[in-house]
């Protein structure tokens, strides 16, 4: 009994780090899929596990939020640093931004957690408060060298951006392949990156002196603006309703 008894607590924690992992892995990719309000039972199912299995290690969804994105919002905090010490702080917040939307286009969690704010998660707090100081930082040099309009704020700057950034998904979303846009008569998908548009006119309005050239990426046709439209949408079709039959 004494050797069972000290047997089976190393078998347990193995089993209950094991589950933690495929909470995480699950938990990653369906926030990736659907966003952070994701139903919870659906990532305790994809992870093969019960809801008192997910609720016993995360027990809100702030901690299973803050554990699965604590290490890649450090990616984000990495840029920022870079940014500041760029000698050109206008390429250094124009390399900052892309970078911030890269990783907006490629997760719906990264993006809700950029663009909105969730209660009792740590590590975003940590790095909301360094992409602002990030941005005024950025700000203040390019005002000395009257590089941006005397009268914009950093949460001007925040606010834009965050607006912006919730439009992400979507195009991205509208740039994937699907058996529903090969169809005949579909709407086209739109083009990879097509963010890069939309934020290169947003910089624009900052400066005392926009400089004309190019837009980067095509613009929009009407159809591929409606997908995306589409997209934004609260009647979209989620991969949590196809999963769970819904």
């Amino acid at each position: 009994m004494t050797v069972g008894a000290r047997d089976g607590a190393p078998r347990q924690r193995r089993d209950a780090r094991r589950n933690r992992e495929l909470l995480l892995e699950a938990a990653h990719e369906v926030f990736t899929e659907q966003g952070l309000d994701a139903a919870l039972d659906v990532i305790a199912r994809r992870a093969g596990v019960g809801n008192a299995t997910l609720y016993r290690h995360f027990p809100t969804r702030a901690a299973l939020v803050d554990a699965v994105f604590r290490d890649s919002l450090t990616g984000t905090m990495d840029a920022g640093e870079r940014a500041r010490r760029a000698p050109d702080a206008w390429v250094g917040l124009t390399a900052y931004l892309e970078a911030v939307f890269s990783t907006l286009a490629a997760d719906r969690g990264s993006n809700d957690l950029m663009t909105t704010h969730l209660r009792g998660v740590e590590s975003l707090e940590a790095v909301h408060e360094h992409n602002r100081g990030t941005v005024d930082v950025l700000l203040s040099r390019l005002r000395d060298e009257g590089t941006v309009r005397a009268d914009v704020t950093t949460e001007d700057v925040l606010f834009g951006l965050a607006a912006l950034g919730r439009v992400v998904p979507a195009l991205t979303a509208a740039t994937t392949p699907s058996t529903d846009r090969t169809a005949p008569g579909a709407a086209p998908a739109a083009p990879p990156d097509a963010w890069r548009r939309p934020l290169a006119l947003f910089l624009a309005g900052l400066r005392t002196a926009p400089v004309a050239g190019a837009l980067p990426a095509p613009a929009l046709s009407a159809a591929e603006l409606g997908e995306v439209l589409r997209e934004l949408g609260p009647h979209r079709t989620r991969a949590g309703d196809r999963e769970t039959g819904a």
